[in-house]
């Protein structure tokens, strides 16, 4: 099993990096700087805490936050101790800062993907824009050799599963609030 993930994950590394351009090499380093430290969707949070109107999604927001940094940084990425890409190749030459935790699951994917997920819950409207951004977001780790595919993977799986339990606990919340 352990064969056909390397196989897998090193013909999508082959790919992206068939993609390689000084285009790409500028603009994705800079659009991976939206997920360092999962800021871009934590500012979003309590921004959408701060209004009455989107509190329900900011509180769901931050909900899935919490739980992916639980489940992913916490559990997860010391549990599987999986080396980065750049750190078994070491040809790669890397764009950004190399990351110095482990690879799976890619944090910038599962916080990227909880935030759009919550966000696309709650207004729909948003939902193509935002989940655009968190693709963008997760092919940028591949891109950079920062990430193989199936932390990418692991990382949509998770933030999915922690968007959804943060909807559910929210709904929960406020339906015992009103009552």
């Amino acid at each position: 099993m352990s064969e056909l993930i390397f196989t897998i994950d090193q013909y999508f590394l082959g790919a992206i990096g068939q993609l390689k351009n000084p285009v790409l090499d500028f603009s994705i380093p800079l659009l991976t700087s939206l997920g360092n430290g999962g800021i871009l969707w934590i500012l979003m949070s309590i921004g959408l805490l701060c209004f009455k109107t989107t509190r329900k999604c900011g509180f769901a927001m931050s909900i899935a936050l919490i739980l992916v940094l639980i489940f992913g940084n916490i559990l997860l990425k010391p549990l599987i101790a999986r080396s980065r890409p750049f750190m078994v190749d070491e040809t790669i030459n890397l764009l950004i800062t190399p990351p110095t935790d482990f690879s799976f699951p890619s944090g910038h994917t599962y916080s990227a993907v909880a935030g759009a997920f919550v966000i696309c819950h709650h207004y729909k409207k948003w939902g193509i824009a935002i989940w655009c951004l968190a693709i963008v977001i997760a092919f940028s780790r591949m891109y950079l050799m920062v990430h193989y595919f199936t932390d990418v993977i692991g990382g949509i799986v998770l933030g999915i599963l922690c968007g959804y339990i943060a909807v559910k606990i929210t709904q929960l919340l406020y339906k015992r609030r009103r009552s």
